[in-house]
């Protein structure tokens, strides 16, 4: 007999059924104790002041660096700027980029245009669903919501995985239509080993270029 709570009835409501795989959102960035700690953990604590913490588990957002430092916290400064913004640095630990995360990863969204090459020269069907992060804000900023399938708060993940994949099919077929304005437009540049203000500089651009992604994930503005 399977433990309690542990699925979702079926048709005949005895038989339990998994829940829904989540969507998993890979951040990438090159040592992965700076500005793709920022970013994950940026992300993840939108969408709990928007979806809250139980409902935000459709979405698992992860980070990794490709040439990560596997084990190694994040840079001290990063931690300030997770603070500022009231999100939580506890219990980060540096990852290398492996092949596993890739195949993983329903939407991976990188710092830059050379980590975003990185990703997709590793194969595993990368090319459709790898982004910069500014890039995929230009895009998600592109598409009209009433395209994109409405939350469910009846479904056990609230409609957010479906949502999602749409999404990502969305801006993929944007992306040879509207492009970037010029290169540089597209990049987060790495503040590591720079004075604590030019974290902050970095930490505000990431959070902006996160506000519409989340809001396109999600359905939910941010609150006021």
């Amino acid at each position: 007999m399977a433990p309690p709570g542990r699925g979702i009835a079926g048709p005949g409501g005895d038989t339990p059924v998994p829940p829904p795989s989540p969507f998993r959102i890979l951040h990438v960035s090159t040592g992965n104790v700076c500005r793709s700690p920022i970013t994950e953990r940026l992300h993840r604590h939108a969408l709990e002041l928007r979806l809250g913490a139980a409902r935000s588990g459709g979405l698992l957002v992860e980070s990794a660096g490709t040439w990560g430092h596997e084990g190694a916290p994040m840079e001290t400064h990063a931690a300030t700027v997770l603070t500022d913004y009231g999100a939580d640095p506890a219990g980060f630990l540096g990852r290398e980029l492996l092949d596993e995360h890739v195949i993983r990863a329903d939407l991976v969204l990188t710092a830059t245009r050379d980590h975003r090459a990185q990703v997709i020269s590793m194969g595993h069907s990368a090319g459709l669903r790898t982004f910069t992060l500014k890039e995929f804000n230009r895009l998600v900023r592109a598409i009209d919501p009433a395209t994109l399938p409405e939350p469910d708060p009846d479904l056990p993940d609230g409609g957010l995985v479906e949502r999602a994949r749409a999404l990502v099919g969305a801006a993929a077929a944007l992306r040879g239509w509207l492009l970037a304005p010029n290169p540089q437009s597209d990049e987060v540049y790495d503040p590591y080993g720079a004075p604590i203000t030019f974290f902050r500089s970095i930490g505000d651009e990431i959070n902006q270029a996160l506000d519409p992604v989340v809001t396109a994930l999600t359905g939910l503005p941010a609150r006021a």
